[in-house]
């Protein structure tokens, strides 16, 4: 059970995606959010998965390399997404600068040797991860891209409202549960809408939670989930 700040807090984060949800036009957040700068780490032009044949150092110096981000607290969440798919890793990095982002990533062992490519995104919540200094104990959480649905339309109507309403209600009926425990919204009004990050048991249970979301079952939003290795403790 979240703390009953906590829940306050992921009630703020809500409302601020539902602004984001419904405008084409990104809203000013709430002054409690902080922006981040979020990147998302795909196979590069030279991927193979480790052990890397031609490079097998790379894998430990990228393990390295992480451990520095959130010592530094550079990086507020840095983590491994294994389902096989092209998406491997994501990073949560504690800037508002694009391009001071992407320098902190490309100076990753595992992005300059081309394994993997970087997609970086402007990202919204509260400061709620916690620092850790020992990203050798990991646990799985399981992180959910928020996109545009079949059914996403940018006008803002009576029945979007309502739906809205009832998107927001079912993140907070989740954040009370302890299942859903950070949210926030992309920044740069694309196809990805925000992140859902769960601290379930499997798969299955995230994708059940999931599937409550009243914007998920009208279309208008759908999610994308994956396993993702984090460090241990660092998740609220």
């Amino acid at each position: 059970m979240l703390r009953h700040q906590q829940v306050v807090a992921m009630v703020l984060i809500s409302l601020v995606m539902g602004q984001v949800f419904a405008q084409e036009q990104k809203a000013e957040p709430e002054s409690k959010l902080i922006q981040f700068q979020m990147a998302l780490l795909k196979h590069g032009p030279k991927w193979s998965p480790p052990p890397h044949p031609e490079m097998p150092d790379v894998h430990t110096k990228h393990l390295a390399y992480v451990q520095t981000l959130l010592e530094s607290n550079k990086a507020v969440i840095a983590g491994s997404i294994k389902d096989g798919g092209t998406l491997v890793g994501a990073y949560i990095l504690r800037t508002t600068s694009a391009d001071e982002a992407k320098q902190w990533v490309n100076e990753d062992p595992a992005v300059a040797a081309g394994l993997v490519e970087v997609e970086m995104h402007p990202w919204w919540s509260e400061d709620v991860m916690k620092k850790t200094v020992t990203p050798s104990r990991v646990m799985t959480s399981y992180l959910a891209f928020l996109t545009r649905g079949d059914k996403w339309t940018p006008e803002k109507t009576p029945a979007t409202e309502a739906l809205q309403k009832a998107h927001l209600a079912n993140i907070g009926r989740l954040a009370k549960m302890g299942k859903l425990v950070v949210a926030g919204p992309f920044g740069d009004d694309g196809k990805l809408r925000g992140i859902f990050i769960f601290k379930v048991a499997s798969l299955e249970e995230a994708q059940a939670l999931a599937a409550t979301d009243p914007a998920v079952k009208a279309g208008r939003l759908a999610l994308d989930i994956h396993p993702f290795v984090v460090p241990e403790g660092i998740l609220p």
